[in-house]
């Protein structure tokens, strides 16, 4: 039998894996608790929102956990994203460079669904990486 920090790790990476690089946005319903609350993107939508920005510019874009912790409901990821810009990102034009951007993510688990999400990503190496506008 798992630990509820185990469950709570396992249902993180599948959500990482399913929503983020598999692009499957309508699994929200099967991750996200009712009450989901999002401090990055402000709601399930806004998250959405930001996730076809993602996948707009970058199309071949992967998100790989390196680090995840989880002490009770709280589940700590570092990840690196990685992808090609070669679609239009927010406004500008494909350059076609690629990116390694490192983020990390805390989630909140409560009853086998993420009640909450907290983001940091890396947004300036990022824009560095794409080149100078």
């Amino acid at each position: 039998m798992q630990s509820i920090e185990q469950n709570n790790k396992e249902l993180v990476k599948e959500f990482i894996e399913v929503f983020w690089n598999q692009n499957k946005l309508d699994s929200t319903t099967n991750y996200l608790s009712l009450d989901y609350k999002d401090y990055s993107y402000g709601s399930t939508e806004g998250l959405k929102q930001f996730a076809n920005v993602i996948f707009t510019g970058f199309p071949d874009s992967h998100y790989t956990i390196e680090e995840i912790v989880s002490q009770g409901e709280t589940v700590i990821t570092r990840l690196e994203f990685t992808g090609t810009n070669s679609g239009f990102f927010r406004g500008n034009a494909p350059t076609g460079n690629s990116v390694n951007v490192s983020l990390f993510r805390e989630f909140k688990v409560e009853n086998g669904k993420i009640l909450s999400h907290r983001g940091l990503f890396d947004t300036p190496t990022l824009m560095s990486q794409l080149g100078p506008k």
